[in-house]
């Protein structure tokens, strides 16, 4: 891959990446906002009927679910910025063929090619470095 083209995906990555941590600490906060006023024992933000108890508990197991996928994204966009600076990125991991531009625009921070991609998950693995 060209160097400038390497500079538009490094771009677009820190980009995603600094969104992403947004996000990630925006969750982060809200779980602890919750966390903190049912800990001080505010009732006013305390669930009355148990549904609601349900519904608070999947909330934050959700929350908590997102944050833990937002992580993976933002380890693999950190390993994509590594392969840029090793100027192997756009190269899959497994098979070191060429991954398409058409999938790194897609997804810039994958490190495999579609069809390591579908091999992997395929066998249940994830499609992670």
């Amino acid at each position: 891959m060209k160097k400038s083209e390497a500079k538009v995906f490094k771009e677009l990555l820190v980009k995603l990446r600094a969104r992403l941590r947004g996000d990630v600490n925006a969750m982060a906060e809200s779980a602890l906002k919750k966390t903190r006023s049912e800990a001080s024992g505010d009732l006013s933000s305390m669930p009355i009927h148990p549904a609601d108890v349900g519904s608070d508990n999947f909330e934050q197991e959700f929350t908590l679910s997102l944050m833990e996928n937002e992580e993976e994204t933002l380890e693999q966009i950190d390993f994509a910025l590594e392969r840029i600076v090793e100027g192997v990125y756009g190269q899959c991991v497994e098979c070191d063929g060429k991954i398409l531009k058409a999938r790194l625009q897609a997804i810039p921070h994958t490190p495999h090619c579609v069809k390591c991609a579908a091999k992997l998950q395929g066998n249940g693995r994830t499609a992670t470095h």
